[in-house]
């Protein structure tokens, strides 16, 4: 399982080092993607799967089952971890994320998430601030 918050930095080839604690899970490939907020998500294969048998369930007469099922696999990626555990993040994406230099990885689950920092901090900050109110819908429908 994934948890925490990490700070690394991109380096000039567009690689990131993934935490090590994080690596195991993901040495059997995993697949890089847009991610909700503008960040990006990582997912070991087996979440992947599990997840485009989901996207592949929905209906094709709704448009917004179309164009969730779009928006996540074309700019889906398979990796791999290279020797010292890093990951290459493609143009494409670090400009969806607005990704320079400064990343924020979370990890979440069954998945992990690369954030820009800056777009982590403000993030973070204002679901902070939200916390109280956040936890007391989520009550209100039974999830906590």
């Amino acid at each position: 399982m994934f948890t925490g918050e990490y700070h690394h930095n991109l380096d000039s080839k567009g690689r990131i080092a993934i935490p090590a604690k994080f690596r195991a899970d993901l040495s059997e490939g995993a697949t890089l993607t847009r991610g909700l907020d503008n960040c990006l998500t990582i997912y070991p294969k087996k979440s992947w799967l599990l997840l485009v048998k989901k996207l592949a369930n929905l209906s094709i007469v709704q448009s917004n089952s179309r164009a969730f099922v779009r928006f996540m696999l074309s700019g889906a990626k398979n990796t791999d971890l290279d020797k010292q555990g890093r990951v290459i993040i493609p143009e494409y994406l670090r400009r969806y994320a607005d990704i320079q230099k400064k990343v924020v990885i979370i990890g979440l689950f069954d998945k992990i998430e690369l954030w820009s920092e800056k777009r982590w901090l403000n993030y973070r900050a204002d679901t902070e601030k939200k916390s109280n109110q956040i936890a007391e819908k989520l009550g209100e429908v039974g999830g906590i």
